[in-house]
This record gives structure tokens, sequence and C-alpha cells, in this order.
């Protein structure tokens, strides 16, 4: 019989050489998938040691769009096509393609022509890829006040301009509207056209013609069109479809309607951007709700002794630091009596002249299982950015990287944490875009020495109008 232990040690870290040399001797040569598990927690030792730092290693400036896609760069508009949008229905398996919404000139629309078809939806089965089939929005079918539409989990989401939101499965469409197959590469003779599928100019055939309106699963009203689900059991977050509710927000059952105990979530904060919630993609069924200088990570559990009710509560908060954004303002009246009134600044005001520090941006780094919150620190118009890196199941701070290149919180900003890179993307006025890509390193005496010489040793050249620096 074991000993009663009164506590548990904290988990030591992975010992790095040991697990490298069980690798090397082939231990999980027959499961890549336990190899990788094994490879990402390696590298999540390594990177939240207190030795590791990670460098400006290449900047870049152009005057075009830069994006950042699956471990590539992008640069010259690569998204300017007709199908511009790109989205999973389900993750790593099927990917949707949206084009842009049909919008006929206004000379058209002056003669009297009439554009029915709002959108078309591509869908492919990947790994390998193959195509599922495609199928038009038709205002004749939805309604004449869709404004937008996505797939996601199977369901046809349709998104009206009242702030309306409808879904409807799309499985039970795609086999009851489906007119024939396809696959890609292969020679088709259909409705007089004759070519190959996927291949130009015939591209990909329209062969799931919706001819009625499909059994409606389900119907919400949000403002904005705000609608999300997810949660075990399944919930859904919604605003209600008043602007004096703006930045509140309803977590309710989708089995019933009902709203979950505690499920009305409202920070009141005073801010210049709103807070934003949504489902933790982690698939643990937690919620995200993040305000100026606080990060809520809620779950959702059964009420005591009332297992049918379901009640919203924190597992665990992130609060930025900050100083007490109260100003004194002092006036004097006709009789010479002075007043003083205390004004509340906003939670992000730029122009404050305290130190402020504001989240921007929260995301979550699946392979590492690790949240990622970018915060900026402002002092006066200048602001310093910092990514820091978190423990995915308590929200303890692991590692804090910070940006080297100035934040202006009136531009626009992308932060990208994937693996052992960190990116930052920029959008200054006049379509001004820049590129700062960091790459994690061992901070030793001896690289300390390197990267101070290197500091005054940047590399820049011009290429086909853009502006690259190498270390």
């Amino acid at each position: 019989m074991r000993p009663a232990v009164a506590g548990r040690a904290a988990p030591r870290a992975p010992n790095v050489c040991r697990l490298l040399g069980r690798r090397a001797r082939g231990f999980y040569a027959r499961d890549a998938g336990v190899a990788l598990r094994k490879n990402m927690g390696l590298l999540r030792t390594i990177l939240c040691q207190e030795s590791t730092k990670f460098k400006n290693v290449w900047t870049t400036h152009s005057a075009s769009p830069i994006a950042y896609e699956r471990g590539r760069i992008y640069l010259d508009n690569y998204r300017c096509c007709i199908s511009r949008y790109l989205s999973w229905d389900t993750p790593q398996e099927v990917m949707v393609v949206k084009s842009a919404q049909n919008k006929l000139p206004a000379e058209a629309r002056q003669a009297g022509i009439q554009q029915s078809v709002l959108f078309h939806l591509a869908v492919f089965q990947v790994l390998p890829l193959s195509f599922i089939g495609m199928l038009e929005i038709n205002k004749k079918i939805f309604g004449n006040s869709v404004t937008d539409v996505a797939i996601s989990n199977g369901i046809l989401i349709v998104m009206y301009s009242m702030g309306l939101v409808r879904l409807y499965n799309f499985q039970a469409i795609s086999e009851k509207f489906m007119e024939r197959p396809f696959d890609l590469g292969s020679e088709f003779n259909w409705n007089g056209e004759v070519g190959v599928v996927g291949k130009y100019p015939f591209g990909l055939p329209c062969n799931i013609k919706i001819t009625d309106t499909p059994p409606l699963l389900f119907e919400a009203s949000s403002l904005e069109n705000a609608f999300q689900i997810g949660g075990f059991p399944w919930h859904y977050i919604i605003t209600p479809n008043k602007k004096k509710h703006r930045g509140v927000f309803y977590i309710c059952s989708l089995k019933d309607n009902a709203l979950a105990k505690n499920g009305i979530q409202d920070m009141k904060c005073c801010s210049l951007e709103p807070d934003w919630i949504y489902f933790h993609p982690d698939m643990s069924g937690r919620i995200i709700h993040v305000g100026p200088n606080l990060i809520k990570v809620l779950k959702l559990k059964e009420v005591e002794n009332n297992t049918d009710q379901i009640e919203i509560a924190e597992d665990f908060i992130i609060t930025a630091n900050r100083e007490n954004c109260v100003n004194n303002s002092v006036t004097v009246t006709s009789s010479g009596r002075v007043v003083k009134k205390r004004i509340n600044l906003l939670d992000d005001d730029p122009e404050q002249e305290v130190t402020d520090v504001t989240f921007k941006i929260v995301d979550y780094e699946d392979e590492l299982d690790l949240l990622s919150t970018v915060a900026v620190t402002e002092i006066g118009a200048d602001g310093r950015a910092h990514l820091d890196l978190r423990c995915n199941e308590h929200g303890i701070l692991l590692k804090s990287i910070p940006l080297r290149e100035s934040w202006d919180v009136t531009y626009s900003h992308e932060v990208y944490f994937d693996r052992d890179i960190v990116l930052h993307i920029e959008q200054k006025p006049n379509r001004k875009f820049s590129c700062y890509v960091y790459q994690m390193v061992c901070d030793t005496a001896k690289e300390d020495e390197c990267s101070r010489r290197e500091r005054t040793e940047r590399v820049s050249c011009k290429k086909g109008g853009r502006i690259f620096e190498y270390t």
C-alpha cells in the first residue's frame, strides 16, 4: 500500500536530452502523432527557458499589402482574386472558398437588370484535395436582404441586414440538390460545356442547385449579425439586436434558447475599441472575453443541485498593469470660486499622459498549447508592444517577448506567433506596409555581444520597390 501524500509536487519540465535520446533510438518511429507531440513539448520547454530570446532577423517595407499564411509571407496583393475568402468548414479536413458578393454596376441597376445570385461557395476535401461541390446563394431562395454567408462545421450560415442569422444543414442540402459529382482534373461534358474540372477557362461547375428553401435548423437575431456556437453542451453567443446593448453578450443554450446562469457578460468598459468575445479555439468549450485591460477565460458548468441548468463561471483572469486613469479638471467660476471635477478617461485613450497598458490581440498556438496576448504600453503618443506567452490551462505567464519597433495604436496591426517565429505586420497611412520577423535564439553572453555589434551592422537593400533589412 502506498503511503498517503499530503500534497503533490509541481510537475518537472521534461528532460530535453533524455527525450532526444529516446527519439534517436526509435521509440516513436511507428507513431508520427506521438513523435510530433514530443517534439512540440521539447520546443515549448526550450522556448519558455529564460535564456531563450527572440531576435529581429528580417524586416521589409512595401506599398502593397503583406500577408502571412501557414509559414509563408506573401506580397504583391496575392489575395486579389474573385474568390477571395478562404475558411475551414471542418478544420484541416474541409475548406470553403467564397466569392465576393455579386453586385451589378449602377448603370445595369438603372436599366432594370436583376441580379439574383449573391454569392458562390466552393467546398473541397483536403488531403488529398478533392472537389465536393459548388453552390450559389440566390435571393429568390434565401431572400433579398442577405448580406453574408458562410459554411462552418457542416452548417450553412446565412446573415441578413436586419441582424437575423439562419442556420441550415449543408450536408442535407448537398445530398438533396447536387445534380452530379465531379472530380478535379477529369474531363466533363455537361450542359453543353466540354472541359476539365478546375482548369481554366471552365473552372468549377456549379453542381449544387438549390431550387427551394431548405429546412431551417435555427435562427436568432443579433446586433450586427454577431453569432457564435460552441461549448459543451452546445451554446451560442449573441448581442441583443439593439444599439443600447452594444458590448453586452448573452450566452444561451442552443437546445432551448435558455439564458445560462450568469450568462449576461458585460465588462462595462469605457474604451475607444469595443471588447470582444468568442469560444476558445482549443475545443475545450471555454469562452474568452477580452477588454482593454482585462481578459476573462470562462467555462460552462452544471449548476449545483440542478443538472439541467448551465452556469458561466470564471476559469481564470488576466489583468493589465495600469495606473489609475482619473484626471482632475480645475475650473474657476465668474465669482472666483475654484471647482474641481473628476474625469474618468477612456480605458484605451492614446492621448492619456499616464502609463497605459492595453490588450490588443489574443490568440492561441495549438501546437504548443499556449495562449498568446499582445499588450501595448503607451506613454504619451509613443507605444511599445510585447507578446506574452501564457499557460493555456491556468493563464500563468511563461514568456514575454518585447517587439523592438514602436507601436502606433492608430495603425492596423497583425501579430502571428508560429512555433519559433513571431511576425508583426503593420499598415500605416497611405498604403505603407511593414513586416518584422523575429526568430527564436539562445541568448548566451557571446550572443549578447554579437547582438550589440549587429545593431550597428544591419544591412538594407531595395528591390522591386520594397526595402529589405537583414541582420
